[in-house]
């Protein structure tokens, strides 16, 4: 299986267009590629909101597609397929999925990881999505510090993110243990060998701070964008600040957000978060920060179909008009990870684009790199509407 081809010039007419931070009635050309300029063989969209590809900056729910259930684990294939066609389906274009590297072992261990990593560069010839990926590392697995920095180099990892939930995982043993057995079912152990990995990783507190300063060292000396995930307090956060790590992931509370806001560091909220009202861990809730201007973009987490869902939330609750909400999963999360050629609607820059019926709020196309990567609808029917000579091939043949 190859990519489809790219789409023919074309010129997108009739839809209101997210350009330069406000919705304008004009068109958007594209050809190679690229977001261009000139007289070219039209689709008319009338009706429809064209605006920037969505970029997922961290997405964990491609572990489901992995194993839908614990014990029932599919091939990573066949699990990257159906996470690629998944993002297509819900307008987005750049996908960091958010892979452990952890002392827990299991689906998150650093075997886990690097299969992942293999796979990926085998599948990404043919993604559909641009499909990349981000560690999640736990900060006590000390000693595989120099399989991580090697990881990163040959695998070209751009996004790291150091995570710390050794004392949380503890505490969960000692005080509720039916969901620390749990969390060892999910990884495939016993509970007492996670207990002991847990008392491990405690061992090695002390060398924790050189260790993550020699990562951080290493990460700026290959350009590597990192951060922190689940910041507790301000502390925390200054802390990681200090070490380079400014991307303040899901901060648990104001205070850490508030200090990420003083200290220029982006933060990070999940979507779902926005859509359900409130965090599922009880931390947080994502619209509280953006009322208060301290979260700056959001992710999937754990459910790619939040994305479109915040963005027309937070418009439907006149906490953002849509250019500033939808920024926040496109223009904000680019800048962040300075993806300079995306998340703007702009001559020159990848033609990554998500086509939204605007009376339904339905993304109907998408986008990606000038391919189309999911089209359904009315949408439809306005591409197979162009002159037979025009079409990519695949939809000649659809139409015929």
């Amino acid at each position: 299986m190859s990519l489809p081809p790219l789409l023919p010039p074309l010129r997108l007419t009739g839809a209101l267009v997210l350009r330069d931070g406000e919705m304008q009635a004009r068109s958007v050309a594209l050809a190679d590629g690229r977001i261009t300029r000139g007289p070219l063989p039209e689709v008319d969209l009338s009706g429809y909101l064209i605006l920037p590809g969505i970029i997922d900056l961290h997405g964990d729910g491609f572990e489901r597609q992995i194993a839908p259930r614990p014990s029932a684990p599919f091939p990573l294939n066949s699990a990257l397929a159906a996470t690629d066609r998944e993002a297509a389906a819900h307008g987005v274009t750049t996908a960091y999925l958010a892979q452990g590297w952890s002392w827990e072992g299991g689906h998150r261990s650093p075997d886990a990881a690097e299969a992942l990593m293999v796979a990926l560069a085998a599948y990404r010839p043919r993604a559909l999505t641009d499909l990349r990926l981000q560690l999640r590392a736990e900060t006590h697995l000390v000693e595989a510090e120099t399989r991580l920095i090697a990881a990163v180099e040959t695998h070209r990892i751009g996004y790291v993110v150091f995570n710390d939930h050794l004392e949380e995982g503890y505490r969960m043993s000692r005080a509720a243990p039916a969901d620390f057995a749990l969390w060892a079912r999910k990884l495939c152990t016993t509970p007492q060998e996670l207990l002991n990995r847990i008392e491990a990783a405690r061992a090695r507190t002390r060398a924790v701070p050189r260790h993550l300063c020699r990562l951080a060292e290493a990460f700026d000396a290959r350009g590597v964008s990192y951060g922190s995930h689940d910041d507790p307090n301000g502390e925390t956060r200054e802390f990681y600040t200090m070490i380079g790590a400014r991307i303040a992931e899901f901060p648990l509370g104001r205070a850490a957000a508030a200090a990420a806001h003083a200290m220029m560091n982006p933060v990070v909220m999940g979507a779902p978060n926005v859509v359900r009202g409130g965090s599922q861990s009880g931390n947080i809730a994502a619209t509280t920060l953006i009322e208060q201007g301290l979260c700056d973009a959001l992710v999937s987490d754990y459910h790619i179909p939040a994305l479109p869902m915040a963005a027309f939330a937070l418009v439907d609750r006149g906490l953002r008009d849509l250019p500033q909400a939808w920024a926040m999963i496109s223009t904000a999360p680019a800048e962040i990870l300075r993806l300079t050629d995306r998340g703007r609607i702009a001559p020159g820059l990848r033609a990554d684009l998500a086509v939204v019926n605007a009376e339904t709020r339905v993304i109907e196309a998408t986008i990606c790199g000038g391919r189309l990567s999911y089209l359904a609808g009315a949408a439809a029917r306005r591409f197979l509407a162009q002159p037979e000579t025009h079409r990519p091939g695949a939809l000649r043949l659809a139409a015929e």
